[in-house]
C-alpha cells in the first residue's frame, strides 16, 4: 500500500498489461487532447446549457486546470466533486486530471453523513458543491462541514457563492495564463499508473468504500464498451443518470471521447426528458437502469417520439428480467439490446450483437474487455463446471487492486488467494463460451433503481431510534425499482413507531434519502439461523409473501 492509500498492481502483472498494450498508456487528459486534435470542430459535449466542440471543451478544461493549479491544487490532492449533471462536473473532472489531482465522486443527494465521511477518509483538499440545486439548499451542509474543517482548504461553488466559498467561474476566468499554457500543463501530466479517481461503492458494512482507480485501468473499462458495443465516431451517447456514478463515465464519457463520438448529458432522469433528448439529439445508444426503462416503456406518449436514431439499448445496474427484454423487443423490434453487469471495481460484462434472444434475456454476456478473466468458484475458491452456481470472481487489466486505504490483512475479504476480485454475486456460466448468468448475491446489499444500499448502514441509523431494540433491513421486491427498503423492527418494551416518525427521526439526524426505509414491519422476535444470525432469507420470503397477498 502506497502512502496515498492506493495499492499498485503487482509488477509482473503491470509488465504484462503494458507490454501487450491492454493498457493504452494514456491519461484522461490525453484522451481529451486526442479527441480535440482529431475532431476539433465536432460538437463533443452537449448539456442543457451549452454545446461545445472538442476544441472549445479542451480550452475550457485547460483554463480550469490552470486555475486549480494556481489556487494550490496539484498532484495527488483529493477533490470531492458533488455536482449535478452540469457542464461544470465535466470541466472539474477533466481539469483535475490534467494536473494529476484526484476526483472523489459524490452525488448531489449525499448529505452530511456521506460528505463528512468522504472528507475524513480521503483527507480531501477541496470540495466542489453547488449552493442550491432544484429544491435542495446546500448551505446548511456547507456550513456544517466548514465548522468541522477537516482537511478542506477550498470549497468551490459554481454559479453562486456564500461566505467562505470560491466562485467557480470567477476562479476560472481570473486565473492568469502562463506564456505557454499547453507546455505548462504537460509539465503537470500525471503518470497513467497514478490514481485518477476515487469512486464509491455500496458496501455490506457501514458507509460506502472508496474505490481508487488509476488512469490505465479506468480508461480500459471505457475501451471495453467500445469493443463489445462496436461504438464509433458516428455514435451519440446519452447520460440520464448522475455523473457522480461510475456507469455514465465508463459507458458514455470515456467511450465517446476515445472514438470522437458525442456526449449528451441531461439533468432529468424521467421518461419525458429521455425521449425528448433521444429525438432532439438523434441519440444512437442509451444506458438506462431497468427502472428507467420500465418507466420509458410505460410512458403514455411513448409513440409520439421519433426514436429511429437508436441502434442500441443497454440495461445494467440491477437485474433485467426476461419479461423486460421481451417488452423491449416488442416495442423496438430489430434494435440491439444488451444485458450488462458492471462494478466500480472494474469487472464489466455484456451480451453482444450476435447473441441470441435467449442469451440476452438470461445472461449478462461475456467480459466487456476480452483480457479480463471471469470465473465462477465454490467456497474453496475452486472453479466450478458450466451450469454450477458459485461466486463470480474476476481478475485482469480492467479490475482494481483494492479499496482505498485497505490494510493488507483485509485483502482476503476482497480477493481470492489467486488475486481474483470477489464480486459477492452468485452466478453460473451457462455454456462453454462463458456466458454468465447472475443468480443471486452473497452481499447484504439492496439494489434500489440501480443504487447499491448497504443494509447494515440503514440498520445502524434505524437502531439509533430510542424505541428500537433490534432491526434487520432487507430488500422487498418492487416491479419498477427492483427493490425497496423494508425494516423489520423489534421495539423496546412500551415503545411504538410509525413509518413517518422513523423518517422524520432519520432526516433529523442527517441521514440521506438513500437510507430511509419505505416500509417497516413490527415484529416480536427476529428469526435466527441455526448459528444464531438473523435469518434475512426468511424475512425476504415473508415480505414478498405479504406484498403478494396485498396485491392479489
Amino acid at each position: 500500500m502506497r502512502s496515498d492509500g492506493f495499492r499498485p498492481y503487482q509488477k509482473e502483472l503491470a509488465k504484462i498489461y503494458n507490454s501487450k498494450r491492454w493498457w493504452l498508456g494514456l491519461t484522461f487528459g490525453d484522451i481529451l487532447d486526442r479527441a480535440a486534435d482529431c475532431y476539433p470542430e465536432k460538437i463533443g459535449i452537449v448539456t442543457e446549457e451549452v454545446r461545445l466542440s472538442y476544441a472549445d471543451f479542451r480550452n475550457e478544461v485547460n483554463r480550469v486546470a490552470i486555475a486549480f493549479s494556481k489556487l494550490g491544487l496539484g498532484k495527488g490532492d483529493r477533490v470531492i466533486i458533488q455536482l449535478p449533471n452540469w457542464i461544470e462536473f465535466l470541466l472539474v473532472f477533466f481539469g483535475l486530471q490534467k494536473i494529476g489531482a484526484i476526483g472523489v465522486f459524490a452525488l448531489p443527494r449525499h448529505s452530511q453523513a456521506e460528505i463528512e465521511y468522504l472528507a475524513e477518509l480521503t483527507q480531501a483538499k477541496a470540495w466542489v458543491v453547488p449552493i442550491s440545486y432544484r429544491k435542495t439548499d446546500f448551505r446548511p451542509l456547507i456550513r456544517s462541514v466548514q465548522s468541522k474543517r477537516f482537511n478542506l482548504e477550498y470549497i468551490i461553488t459554481p454559479r453562486d457563492t456564500i461566505e467562505g466559498t470560491i466562485l467557480f467561474d470567477e476562479m476560472k476566468d481570473s486565473a492568469s495564463l502562463p506564456p505557454d499554457p499547453q507546455g505548462y500543463l504537460e509539465s503537470l501530466r500525471p503518470d497513467p499508473m497514478d490514481m485518477a479517481n476515487i469512486l464509491l461503492t455500496g458496501g455490506t458494512t457501514g458507509l460506502p468504500k472508496g474505490v481508487p482507480r488509476d488512469h490505465n485501468s479506468h480508461i480500459l473499462n471505457g475501451h471495453g464498451w467500445v469493443w463489445c458495443w462496436e461504438l464509433g465516431n458516428q455514435d451519440t451517447g446519452l447520460i440520464a443518470m448522475p455523473l457522480g456514478h461510475n456507469a455514465p463515465h465508463i459507458t458514455v464519457v470515456y467511450p465517446m471521447m476515445l472514438t470522437g463520438g458525442k456526449i449528451v448529458v441531461v439533468t432529468g432522469t424521467g421518461p419525458k426528458e429521455i425521449l425528448e433528448t433521444v429525438e432532439k439529439e438523434r441519440i444512437t445508444y442509451i444506458t438506462p437502469v431497468p427502472a428507467q426503462m420500465e418507466a420509458i416503456l410505460s410512458f403514455p406518449d411513448f409513440s409520439k417520439y421519433d426514436l429511429s436514431s437508436l441502434r442500441l439499448i443497454t440495461l445494467g445496474g440491477a437485474h433485467s428480467s426476461p419479461e423486460l427484454i421481451k417488452r423491449l423487443n416488442d416495442k423496438f423490434g430489430a434494435i440491439q439490446l444488451a444485458n450488462v453487469f458492471g462494478m466500480a471495481e472494474g469487472p464489466c460484462t455484456s451480451t453482444r450483437k450476435y447473441d441470441s434472444g435467449e442469451l440476452v434475456g438470461r445472461t449478462v454476456g461475456l467480459p466487456a474487455c476480452p483480457y479480463d478473466d471471469f470465473k465462477v468458484v465454490d467456497d474453496r475458491e475452486e472453479e466450478v463446471q458450466v451450469g454450477v452456481e458459485g461466486e463470480l470472481v474476476a481478475k485482469g487489466p480492467g479490475v482494481f487492486t483494492g479499496y482505498y486505504k485497505t490494510k493488507n490483512k483485509d485483502l482476503s475479504e476482497t480477493f481470492t488467494r489467486n488475486g481474483y476480485l470477489k464480486t459477492g454475486d452468485l452466478a453460473k456460466k451457462v455454456n462453454e463460451q462463458g456466458h454468465i448468468q447472475i443468480t443471486g448475491r452473497k452481499k447484504d446489499v439492496i439494489i434500489r433503481g440501480g443504487e447499491n444500499i448497504s443494509s447494515v448502514q440503514v440498520e445502524e441509523w434505524v437502531a439509533g431510534h430510542p424505541h428500537v431494540e433490534t432491526v434487520a433491513v432487507v430488500g422487498m421486491p418492487d416491479p419498477i425499482l427492483g427493490e425497496r427498503i423494508c425494516a423489520y423492527i423489534k421495539l423496546k418494551k412500551g415503545g411504538s413507531l410509525q413509518i413517518g416518525e422513523l423518517t422524520a427521526f432519520l432526516k433529523g439526524k442527517g441521514a440521506s434519502v438513500f437510507l430511509l426505509p419505505e416500509r417497516i414491519e413490527i415484529i416480536d422476535e427476529l428469526p435466527l439461523t441455526n448459528i444464531g444470525k438473523v435469518d434475512k432469507k426468511a424475512l425476504r420470503v415473508d415480505i414478498a409473501a405479504k406484498l403478494k397477498a396485498e396485491t392479489s
